[in-house]
C-alpha cells in the first residue's frame, strides 16, 4: 500500500496562554493520499483551523503545545527547525488563509507578493519569477491579467483577491495545500466558482488538498472524502459519497437534518442540533458530543470513545452505532 502524502497521527493541540489551558485538538489522525482531495467540515470552533495551522506549525509556539506526529512526503514536521520550516512552508506545502484581505500585504502589489515568494524558494530572475506569476493569473482565471498584477490587495473584489491567494499559494509548485474556509466571504455565486477552480486545480496539479468548511454542500463539491470534526476530535470519516448517503455518527446525521435541501417546503424550520459545542477548556468526560445527543446513554458519558470501524474506509467514533444504522439522514 502506498505510504500517504500527508500522514497526522494522534495530534494533539493545547494552547496554555489563558487561565486554563484549552484543548482546541486532541487525537486527531488523518491521512492524505497523494492526489486527494479531503473536507473538513464542523461548526466553528471545532478545531479545524488549528489543525491546519499545525500543519504548517504556525500556531504560537510559546502558547501552545504540540502533541503526536505529522507526517508530509514521509517528513517529520514537527523535528523542522526554523529554516527547513521557512522552507517547508510554501514550497512543499502551502496554505490559502479564510480573509485574504488580512493575509495578503497590504502596501505590496499582487505580482510583487507573488515575485517575492517565488525569489525566496527559487534562484529565479524576477523576469522570469513575473512570467510564472502572469501564468497563475491566467491559470486562476483573473481577468486583465497582466494589469491586475500591478494591482494592491484593496482594488480587487472579494472573489478576485481569492483568486490571487490561490495563485500566490500555488506559486512555488507545492504538492499539499491547505485551504481554511476560502469562500467564507464570498457571495454564493462566487463561492461555487472558486470551489470548482479549487477542484480543478488539485485534478490537473496532482495536489493533496484539504478543504476546511462548516458547509457540508460545498465539502461534496470539492471533496473524494470527508472528515467531519467536533470538539477538537474527528469523529467520523468516509468517502463523501458514504457519508452523504450513509452517515452514522449523531452529530453528522444533526449536520445533514440542519441543512436546507429542495425537497424542503417554504416556511419550514430547520432541525437544528440543540445546545452549544462544549467549552474546550473544560471539557466534559466521555463524549463530548453526549449532552447534545439523542440517543446518549450513561456509557456515553463515561471514558474515552474510540474510533469504530463501519466499512473499509468509513470510521466513527460512537458507541451507539447500532442506533444510528436506524436513523434517517433525510
Amino acid at each position: 500500500m502506498t505510504a500517504p502524502f500527508l500522514s497526522i497521527r494522534n495530534l494533539g493541540v493545547t494552547f496554555t496562554g489563558g487561565t486554563r489551558p484549552v484543548r482546541a485538538v486532541n487525537d486527531v489522525s488523518l491521512d492524505v493520499a497523494q492526489g486527494e482531495a479531503v473536507a473538513l467540515i464542523g461548526e466553528s470552533g471545532s478545531g479545524k483551523s488549528v489543525t491546519m495551522r499545525a500543519v504548517m506549525r504556525l500556531n504560537p509556539e510559546k502558547r501552545s503545545k504540540l502533541q503526536g506526529q505529522i507526517l508530509v512526503g514521509g517528513r517529520d514536521v514537527m523535528a523542522m527547525n526554523t529554516r527547513q520550516l521557512s522552507a517547508f512552508r510554501g514550497g512543499e506545502a502551502a496554505m490559502i488563509f479564510q480573509e485574504p484581505l488580512l493575509a495578503l500585504d497590504p502596501v505590496y502589489t499582487l505580482g510583487d507578493q507573488i515575485v517575492e515568494t517565488i525569489r525566496r524558494h527559487e534562484p529565479i530572475s524576477r523576469d522570469d519569477a513575473r512570467a510564472r506569476a502572469l501564468e497563475l493569473f491566467d491559470r486562476v482565471r483573473i481577468p486583465s491579467a497582466k494589469s491586475r498584477l500591478d494591482n494592491y490587495p484593496h482594488e480587487m473584489s472579494g472573489g478576485m483577491r481569492q483568486r490571487a491567494m490561490i495563485a500566490l499559494a500555488l506559486s512555488c509548485r507545492p504538492k499539499l495545500l491547505l485551504a481554511d474556509e476560502p469562500t467564507t466571504a464570498l457571495d454564493a455565486t462566487v463561492q461555487i466558482q472558486v470551489l470548482l477552480l479549487l477542484r480543478e486545480l488539485q485534478r490537473d496539479l496532482g495536489l493533496s488538498i484539504i478543504f476546511v468548511t462548516h458547509d457540508i454542500g460545498a465539502a461534496v463539491e470539492v471533496a473524494d472524502r470527508i472528515a467531519v470534526m467536533y470538539a477538537g476530535q474527528i469523529v467520523e470519516q468516509a468517502t463523501a459519497r458514504d457519508l452523504i448517503r450513509n452517515p452514522r455518527h449523531p452529530y453528522t446525521l444533526g449536520l445533514l437534518k440542519s441543512r436546507a435541501h429542495d425537497a424542503m417546503v417554504k416556511g419550514t424550520k430547520l432541525d437544528a442540533i440543540p445546545g452549544a459545542p462544549p467549552d474546550l477548556a473544560n471539557l466534559p468526560d466521555g463524549c463530548p458530543f453526549a449532552p447534545r445527543c439523542f440517543l446518549a446513554d450513561a456509557g456515553c458519558r463515561a471514558g474515552q470513545i474510540g474510533m469504530e470501524q463501519i466499512t473499509a474506509g468509513h470510521h466513527a467514533r460512537c458507541r451507539r452505532l447500532d442506533q444510528t444504522a436506524l436513523q434517517d439522514a433525510g
